[in-house]
């Protein structure tokens, strides 16, 4: 029996490690995968490292140059101004020695890293999903300022870091009086800050809930200022893709300004809607997508016609909850985003002729109690 037993053993034994082999060779597969995934995604992770330090750079060394060109044509000016004038060639000679002075002064200041500690914070002017935007006033200027600060770790996990890139780009990118100015952005180890120009008139939004319609001419105007600041944001290969009465502006002369690029998204990109694509709009999909709050509509059941003046009524009051409430509202979508179809520019002047309509009828061309109404309307 033993002999049997010993016999036994090493086949025994042969036959199990014939068997383990093939799940070596599984563990071995496996453990290869799963490096080449880690050294894949570390290889993704080093070439944003890269791309984003390459991208530093460039921008870096093209500002130096475009402040070098920039102070170079401000001295060629003076000097051909003073060649035609009639100040005596000491006198020359001092301001030209002024002027650099100045450009020395100017480019120090332009080497201090600006940060949070360089502003007085004032009041709260507006909360959003990812932070807030504070009134400031710049310590070495007394310049009054909207400062708009955002936190990293929620722009992070609710994957808005493109979004904030774009707006910061936009920003920077365009210059047009048409659309709110960014003066200064930095950041901190928990917050990025955007400093913007600071409007006191108010928005579009505010006016016209005091005064629920526009005359001609006041429209035509505020219209015709909207018109410049999209055409300025096209130009640049940008789509706003959030054109509301909130984000149309007032300075202290009364003349819109265009903000709020927190949505924008570069022409190249125009085919990726916000909302999933080749899905059938459901009523549950459609509610999530915009987050709706069904708090702000009616039941479907029992609606009844109103009349132009109950409309303009109804709107008012819905709109004033809308005013205080996290909500968005349909009513300036396009009909192709709603289908969550790729869309273009145009997009952005469907939201416009949207806000036409509600500056001379009073409420928007498709509103209902109900905001999935409203996108059926659309």
């Amino acid at each position: 029996m033993e002999s049997e037993m010993a016999e036994e053993s090493p086949a025994a034994v042969s036959a199990a490690a014939a068997r383990a082999r093939p799940l070596e060779a599984v563990a071995e597969e496996g453990q290869e995968v799963a490096e080449q995934h880690e050294v894949a995604v570390g290889s993704t992770k080093t070439m944003e490292r890269v791309a984003a330090a390459k991208k530093f750079i460039e921008d870096h060394y093209r500002a130096q140059m475009k402040n070098l060109q920039e102070r170079k044509e401000r001295r060629l000016i003076l000097e051909q101004q003073l060649a035609s004038s009639q100040v005596p060639r000491e006198e020359q000679i001092n301001l030209i020695k002024d002027l650099e002075r100045k450009e020395t002064e100017y480019m120090r200041l332009k080497r201090h890293r600006i940060c949070v500690d360089d502003f007085d914070l004032l009041t709260i002017i507006g909360k959003g999903a990812y932070g807030q935007v504070q009134l400031c006033r710049e310590k070495s200027t007394g310049n009054i300022y909207a400062m708009k600060k955002l936190k990293k770790t929620d722009m992070l996990v609710r994957g808005q870091v493109e979004h904030v890139r774009a707006e910061r780009n936009l920003l920077a990118e365009v210059g047009s009086h048409c659309i709110v100015k960014l003066y200064y952005s930095f950041q901190d180890a928990e917050y990025l800050y955007l400093i913007m120009e600071y409007l006191p008139g108010g928005d579009m939004m505010t006016l016209l809930m005091r005064e629920d319609t526009l005359t001609e001419n006041v429209a035509r105007f505020y219209i015709a200022e909207t018109i410049l600041a999209i055409e300025s944001i096209h130009k640049h290969n940008y789509i706003h893709r959030d054109i509301k009465p909130d984000n149309l502006l007032l300075d202290k002369n009364g003349h819109m300004k265009l903000s709020d690029f927190g949505l924008c998204k570069p022409i190249d990109c125009s085919k990726l809607s916000t909302l999933n694509e080749n899905e059938p709009m459901t009523d549950e999909n459609l509610r999530e997508s915009m987050d709706i709050d069904h708090s702000l509509s009616d039941t479907a059941n029992g609606r009844r016609w109103r009349s132009p003046n109950e409309q303009l009524q109804h709107w008012q009051n819905n709109r004033r909850k809308l005013a205080f409430s996290t909500v968005g509202t349909p009513d300036y979508i396009a009909p192709e985003v709603l289908l969550k179809k790729g869309y273009g520019l145009e997009c952005d002047w469907w939201s416009l002729g949207a806000i036409m309509y509600e500056m001379l009828v009073g409420y928007p061309p498709f509103y209902s109690d109900d905001p999935l109404v409203t996108c059926q309307k659309v």
